[in-house]
């Protein structure tokens, strides 16, 4: 079957099989930051952001995404060009085995754009569903607050 969406910004026109799970056609399509953990939505390291929310890419299947915009990490920088929250996570040190790192950042990123002056408690509560099994998340709430007061200096784009 045909799917169009959009993908960071770029629009694509696939075929897919109707079951195809979008973690896989994302892979495909070489978003290597998207990354298959526990395949039943439990871990958080294949969060994509679809229309703007954070959702689990392994439990839903590409025809799903049919007239959306999706977004991965790919999307949001570059290693040349980093987005403020990616620097934010970097300078905060929030990045060790960095496998849960890309959904941490897409997660706080819709955090982030929903409400730009989060508490500790609601950065831990939109980290909640990834998980890290190296930083202890200390770092990760520190990065997204730090981007957060980075955000009220207008230092985002």
């Amino acid at each position: 079957m045909k799917v169009s969406f959009e993908l960071n910004g770029e629009p694509k026109y696939l075929d897919v099989e109707p079951g195809e799970r979008l973690v896989a056609l994302l892979r495909r399509l070489g978003m290597k930051s998207v990354k298959e953990g526990c395949g039943t939505g439990d871990c958080g390291a294949c969060t994509v952001l679809v229309d703007g929310r954070a959702m689990r890419s392994c439990l839903m299947v590409a025809p799903q995404v049919q007239g959306k915009r999706v977004m991965t990490l790919e999307g949001l920088g570059t290693v040349d060009d980093p987005h403020p929250l990616q620097q934010a996570f970097l300078d905060s040190g929030a990045v060790q085995c960095g496998f849960c790192t890309p959904g941490m950042i897409l997660a706080t990123y819709e955090l982030l754009l929903r409400n730009g002056d989060p508490t500790p408690d609601e950065v831990r509560e939109a980290i909640s569903g990834n998980l890290c099994r190296c930083t202890g998340y200390v770092k990760i709430v520190d990065a997204v607050l730090l981007a957060a007061q980075w955000k009220k200096e207008g230092r985002w784009r």
